[in-house]
């Protein structure tokens, strides 16, 4: 069984493409668990519009924002294999048959996508080649280039993600299962462009921290990194892997 766990918010002018992308892929025993972070245009009546068994429409009403609401999504997710989405990409038709592939040999995956405006116009043939992507801890800790609509998992990775990270922590969601799963699991890249990426303005993604040329910068990484690991650590308890190295 699939879960599919999207977080949205005020996401009207692309929720229905998406979901409709979405849903054409799964089975009738699949789940959409969409949690929406109190949007006030009309997002939520277009989800409750498609009218699909499937889905499951949920508030974030605790804890708001964007990890917290992923987080929201994913606690009630019921799936084998948990994969994420944002409100306004596009999944190309193959993404689930070949995602599944890897995830009978793999914990945690990538895949490329590529990268499109808010029209579809093609800006980045492959978001792996323009970012230079690559898997593994060591370079993911240091900075992470995955983006979590990319991201697909099992059911015990999306175990050892609990307790999520306090929002004092201020932790993306895609980074601590970025960090979770190189630390712990047996993670792969896809190299197949599976999704159409939207870039423009309202995008929200981790990216990592940012290195500036000035003290305070190196000092907020270096205490970034410091916690990451505290928590890692913490973490290690609830993995049902070995440490893997570096």
């Amino acid at each position: 069984m699939i879960t599919v766990c999207m977080a949205t918010f005020n996401g009207e002018k692309y929720i229905e493409e998406q979901i409709i992308s979405i849903l054409s892929q799964l089975n009738d025993y699949d789940e959409l668990i969409i949690s929406d972070d109190g949007s006030t245009d009309s997002t939520v009546e277009i989800i409750k519009k498609i009218d699909d068994k499937r889905i499951n429409l949920v508030f974030n009403k605790n804890d708001r924002g964007y990890s917290s609401n992923f987080y929201n999504a994913m606690s009630m997710a019921t799936g084998d294999y948990i994969f994420l989405s944002d409100q306004d990409d596009i999944w190309l038709e193959d993404k689930v048959t070949i995602t599944l592939k890897y995830l009978k040999s793999f914990d945690f995956v990538v895949s490329d996508a590529f990268v499109v405006d808010s029209n579809l116009n093609l800006l980045e043939e492959s978001r792996f080649k323009t970012f230079n992507i690559s898997n593994g801890f060591l370079p993911n800790f240091i900075r992470t280039r995955y983006i979590g609509c990319c991201m697909a998992f099992n059911r015990k990775v999306l175990d050892a993600l609990y307790p999520f990270p306090e929002k004092k922590y201020n932790i993306p969601h895609d980074l601590w299962i970025t960090l979770i799963s190189e630390k712990y699991y047996k993670t792969s890249l896809i190299d197949n462009q599976l999704i159409k990426y939207r870039r423009h303005d309202n995008n929200v993604s981790n990216g990592g921290l940012t290195v500036k040329n000035n003290k305070r910068s190196f000092f907020q990484i270096i205490k970034s990194r410091i916690i990451y690991l505290y928590l890692l650590e913490k973490q290690k308890g609830k993995t049902k892997r070995k440490n893997k190295k570096w």
